[in-house]
């Protein structure tokens, strides 16, 4: 029997939702028939307020992020349940607030614990996200896959540098001090004349542009992957002082495109980024060390090409959407297969 997925997901315009679609549409290019239903945000911090939706009669199997609430799961279906983030690590704290914080521990980890031990199987996207939740959540058999990436989409596009232009670094991601936002116009003003900075800010980065320097731009929000992969392909390096990652997933459309990371040397890009080779790590909060790292880049002219040949196929053996794919199927046999033995 083919498994067939339903995947009931908060709307909260994040990389989740994006995974989420992700999968949903290489599952249908394998003709594996799957569904979202798209629940409001409010079923996150106040899940009784939203009606339970009636999972599909053709579903063998409930797929499901660990902070969905349990009562939106339905009892009859195997379950698996994929952690997103490392939200509970003792060093995000410093950067979340006491509300945040006491959300996350209060609320958010009691649903994760039940989803985890209700799951029939439990999906990371990182070995350090897995690591996280077993030492601060449960400890319960977790399978790694890593989220992958649509490789036709995010591909280098050759070009040859301009050296009369400055040199152009990107950042993408939510404007929030746990992204490391905060070091980003520092690190600009020491670099000065001959580097600009693209960023997408948008309006939540509006009450900083007074203290920003003038070779930061703003491109706002960026839609769809295709837009995405533009602005990579358009930049000299990716800038990407991140405090806190679940699966770099933007550090791995940027070296899909032919670009190198200069990244915090945090555990996530540990696992993604071969410093020295497809990217530069940076310790953490070190202004003067990601200063460096981008001038190094900016005039090493063969190292700089050196990262930009070997940051693809590294990325494309290891994080394509397709591999991704071909993982979670071998999971859905697995447990429509297991929820079906126990029946006869």
């Amino acid at each position: 029997m083919a498994p067939a997925i339903w995947f009931p997901t908060i709307k909260a315009n994040t990389g989740t939702d994006v995974f989420t679609r992700r999968l949903v549409n290489g599952l249908h290019e394998q003709g594996i028939k799957a569904e979202i239903t798209w629940l409001p945000l409010r079923a996150e911090y106040a899940p009784w307020t939203v009606p339970v939706p009636t999972p599909p009669a053709w579903a063998t199997a409930v797929h499901v992020n660990t902070w969905l609430h349990p009562r939106f799961v339905p009892k009859h279906l195997p379950l698996v349940a994929t952690l997103h983030n490392a939200i509970h690590h003792p060093d995000a704290r410093n950067y979340k607030g006491w509300l945040r914080t006491t959300y996350h521990e209060y609320w958010i980890a009691p649903i994760e614990r039940r989803i985890m031990q209700r799951a029939d199987q439990v999906i990371a996207v990182s070995r350090f996200v897995a690591d996280t939740a077993r030492r601060t959540l449960i400890d319960t058999p977790t399978q790694v896959i890593y989220n992958g990436i649509n490789i036709q989409v995010f591909t280098p596009h050759h070009k040859a540098r301009i050296s009369s232009r400055p040199f152009q670094l990107l950042y993408v991601g939510s404007w929030k001090a746990l992204k490391g936002v905060d070091l980003l116009a520092t690190i600009m003003r020491e670099l000065g004349d001959g580097f600009e900075l693209r960023y997408t800010g948008g309006p939540v980065s509006e009450k900083d542009k007074a203290h920003m320097p003038s070779n930061m731009i703003d491109i706002g929000r960026l839609q769809g992957d295709a837009a995405v992969a533009g602005a990579m392909q358009n930049a000299d390096a990716l800038l990407f002082p991140s405090r806190s990652e679940g699966h770099p997933l933007v550090a791995i459309e940027a070296m899909a495109c032919g670009i190198p990371i200069v990244a915090s040397r945090i555990p996530p890009l540990i696992e993604v980024v071969d410093s020295g080779e497809t990217g530069l790590l940076c310790h953490l909060d070190d202004v003067a060390g990601f200063v460096k790292a981008v001038q190094n880049l900016s005039t090493d002219l063969t190292l700089h090409d050196a990262m930009c040949r070997a940051a693809p196929s590294r990325t494309q053996d290891r994080f394509s959407e397709s591999n991704m794919i071909e993982k979670y199927l071998d999971v859905y046999r697995n447990i429509t297969s297991a929820s079906l033995r126990s029946r006869t």
